[in-house]
């Protein structure tokens, strides 16, 4: 009988690879992959002919073997790779599958079938150095077979007809006799074929005595997908087994139903007892369990193991619940976090033989998600205690936040105590403001100030989430700013003008400046018009509406100004009476550096988006994590520096040294020069002070200024910003951004919070594809048509109506 055999090689493989009820043999190579980083090389490292052996927690190890090596590329194929490593075992690519383990995980194996799946193993494992994969190839068995039934109504299993050709004699009549493992039939009719090569004639198998004519099975593809299910045969053993508790029998009985292709249905079902019946109609396969007496164990108390059915829908979900599709994808998800539900379906297909829907899927990964990052709803809840958490951790920085009457999550508001002391020492009075959508289960938007440091990087300040972009959340921002930037120097603000930006600006940072985005201002030029402009005729008043804002001079500003006109004069009148100097260089009394744009910190929006999808508290302490980093990168890599100014700003003030060489400097009183190339300026050295005005635009001296320090003996280093200086630049960057610990995890209540109640917003993420905010100056211009034969927009020459 099966309980005096002692354990053997074969039994090992039952919960991974295979069982007595399986036709096909596999023999197993490893490849362990060595990369090496020279030309994105790896070497696989091929070995066969060992043996696997199982340790105590059900983790595989793979022993002895001989070795070969291949080289490949990123770029290889997966069949160019399947076809080498066929030619080097000299076995069959139709019978051969190749699958690995996730790093950190020997029991769960993922099938590569495809260059895709190639190439996310090689995205799973870019951190390892090594890569262990496992190549197994199908040998078909050809059996004395005689009137075997095709439907699965006389039950007769494969654990009674197949027995492994390698199997020791000794154990042959045991495993025919067998019968203790869960039954598994093909459902599908027996082909009738004359080949028999694979029958091992010298093997003495002894077959039931109904089993007389040879018939070589073949196996479905169906089948070949349910070899990762057959690790679940043995979930379900039979009366007397024990489980912790109702879950964990549920989740057992639906793995047994998903390996042995059938479905069920619920009869009882509650928290101390579950009775369950096969779906199909007549079947009398039952079970029943329920709880043992003062304990909170289920028990298996009755089971009918027999099945007079043809099988349930075993392609479809039914049995593949959300949270059985999130425990199988969750370790995928750790190390692949952008895991799309269509290739959650196909990967599922494969490796089980379920057909889910898109929606299955999709929940799935949500609750996976929620499981690995923790819930949404329990982050809210968290807030007050991570704000405390942030101002505790980080002397000095500002969080709070608030809620709305029914004490639903309104608005957030960070700032780091390194970020405010950087900007304060190191940074020009220079804001970006901006904001970007995040995508979350809840929506809402990221709102935030930026700077730009001495090499002009980008330099986070402050960060909001809201609800939504509404000028009362911009007015609350700038207020919680104002309370952490206590600074009686006057701001630059680089913004939008809308949203209430131009009246919120002007009433909490009186004595500022507030430089009107020209991306924002473009999009709002090109929507405004109401003329048929070709797609090059937009182009064309856009570059202009940029040479305009550039333009250092009133002249010429004017001058591209007129350019516009020419085309249109709606253009020309919306522009005038868009405040140019709220815009202009020419007009503008702030200081932009030449800055002219909001989206200066991309960077920082990148961030934010990459981490949009989590929880609040997390997405922020992934945002915090960032900071944190990019302050200690940036003050290591500026200790290195050996130049006064930082390296950006040398390199601009070599470019204006070059220029100097041609120009002629006369002395026209005091501390005034005239500098003669070709055009004449006028230098005053101590007001810094050039009539070209990239002295003033800039910060950096420009070529005529150089000219005259030349003259007077002095160095232009002197006449620079200090705000470029190397010493601003590590000032800056001197304070740290510190970690938070326990962020994952719930924090213990103060009791000064316990009364502050968070909820979630009522707002949730709508159906469909969410739209995608572009950063960066975008031609947002449709191409119009237009006409070949009478050169008018709006229609082609086929469809021309006009008499030439």
């Amino acid at each position: 009988m099966h309980s005096s055999i002692q354990p053997k090689l074969h039994e090992l493989f039952i919960p991974i690879f295979s069982s007595p009820s399986q036709l096909s043999l596999f023999n197993s190579s490893l490849i362990s992959f060595s990369q090496v980083m020279a030309g994105k090389k790896i070497i696989a490292i091929c070995q066969s002919g060992g043996e696997f052996e199982a340790d105590k927690d059900g983790s595989l190890s793979y022993r002895g073997g001989d070795a070969h090596a291949i080289d490949i590329d990123d770029q290889m194929k997966f069949n160019e790779f399947k076809m080498e490593v066929a030619e080097m075992f000299n076995c069959s690519i139709s019978t051969m599958s190749i699958k690995y383990f996730l790093p950190k995980n020997k029991k769960t194996l993922i099938t590569i079938s495809n260059d895709k799946d190639l190439k996310r193993m090689i995205k799973f494992h870019v951190d390892s150095v090594t890569v262990d994969i496992y190549v197994m190839t199908e040998e078909v068995v050809a059996l004395d077979v005689s009137n075997m039934p095709a439907s699965r109504s006389s039950r007769t299993t494969l654990s009674e007809a197949v027995v492994p050709v390698d199997a020791p004699l000794d154990m042959k009549d045991d495993m025919v006799d067998d019968t203790t493992y869960p039954d598994v039939s093909l459902g599908l009719p027996l082909d009738v074929v004359d080949d028999t090569t694979h029958v091992d004639v010298d093997a003495q198998i002894t077959m039931p005595n109904e089993i007389s004519a040879v018939l070589p099975l073949s196996i479905s593809n169906e089948e070949k997908h349910m070899k990762a299910a057959q690790q679940w045969q043995n979930t379900i053993t039979g009366v007397g087994q024990r489980f912790s508790g109702v879950h964990e029998f549920r989740e057992a009985l639906r793995k047994y139903a998903i390996a042995h292709q059938f479905a069920f249905r619920y009869k009882k079902n509650d928290s101390h007892r579950v009775t369950v019946k096969c779906k199909a109609e007549g079947c009398p396969w039952r079970i029943h369990a329920s709880r043992l007496s003062t304990t909170q164990l289920i028990c298996i108390k009755k089971m009918n193991a027999t099945h007079t059915c043809e099988g349930a829908v075993v392609t479809t979900g039914y049995q593949a619940t959300r949270s059985w599709v999130a425990s199988i994808i969750m370790e995928k998800l750790k190390v692949f976090p952008n895991y799309k539900p269509k290739d959650i379906v196909n990967d599922i297909k494969q490796e089980y033989g379920i057909q889910l829907n898109y929606f299955q899927a999709w929940r799935g990964k949500e609750i996976a998600k929620e499981q690995l990052q923790g819930s949404y709803k329990e982050a809210y809840s968290q807030l007050p205690f991570f704000c405390e958490k942030i101002m505790e951790t980080n002397p000095g920085s500002f969080a709070t936040f608030t809620t709305k009457e029914d004490s639903s999550f309104h608005r957030l508001f960070v700032s780091f105590h390194a970020s405010l002391y950087g900007f304060q020492q190191g940074c020009r009075p220079l804001l970006f403001l901006d904001s970007i959508s995040l995508k979350s289960k809840y929506q809402g938007t990221l709102l935030a100030a930026t700077a730009a440091d001495g090499d002009d990087g980008v330099f986070p300040v402050a960060f909001s989430v809201v609800d939504a972009e509404t000028d009362d959340n911009w007015h609350w921002f700038l207020l919680q700013l104002k309370s952490a930037l206590p600074t009686s120097r006057p701001i630059t603000f680089v913004a939008d003008r809308e949203k209430g930006l131009r009246e919120s600006i002007a009433e909490i940072f009186q004595g500022s400046f507030h430089g009107y985005c020209l991306r924002y201002l473009t999009d709002q030029l090109l929507k405004d018009l109401k003329g048929q402009f070709s797609h090059e005729v937009k182009r064309l008043m856009v570059e202009d509406f940029y040479a305009a804002a550039y333009a250092p001079r009133p002249e010429s500003f004017q001058r591209c100004l007129e350019s516009i006109k020419s085309i249109s004069l709606e253009a020309y009148n919306w522009l005038i009476q868009s405040e140019p100097m709220n815009w202009a260089n020419a007009f503008f009394q702030g200081a932009r550096y030449n800055h002219m744009a909001s989206n200066f910190g991309e960077l920082f929006y990148r961030w934010a988006s990459e981490a949009h999808e989590l929880p609040i508290t997390q997405m922020v302490d992934v945002i915090r994590g960032k900071i944190m980093e990019l302050f200690y990168t940036r003050r290591t890599d500026s200790n290195q520096w050996m130049t006064r100014l930082t390296p950006s700003m040398e390199e601009k003030l070599e470019k204006e040294t070059v220029k100097v060489r041609p120009l002629q400097v006369l002395l026209s009183g005091g501390n005034t020069f005239e500098v003669r190339g070709d055009t004449i300026e006028v230098v005053d050295i101590d007001h810094w002070d050039c009539s070209c005005k990239g002295w003033q635009l800039t910060g950096l001296p420009c070529c005529h200024a150089i000219a005259v320090v030349g003259c007077i003996g002095r160095s232009p280093y002197e006449y620079c910003s200090r705000y470029f200086t190397t010493e601003s630049y590590r000032l800056t960057y001197s304070e740290s951004v510190h970690p938070i610990p326990n962020v994952d995890r719930p924090m213990e209540k103060d009791s000064s919070l316990v009364a502050v109640t968070v909820t979630p917003p009522p707002t949730r993420r709508p159906p469909g594809r969410p739209t995608t905010k572009r950063f960066g100056s975008q031609e947002v211009v449709k191409r119009q048509l237009q006409c070949s034969r009478c050169k008018g927009v709006g229609h082609n020459k086929s469809t021309c109506k006009e008499l030439l």
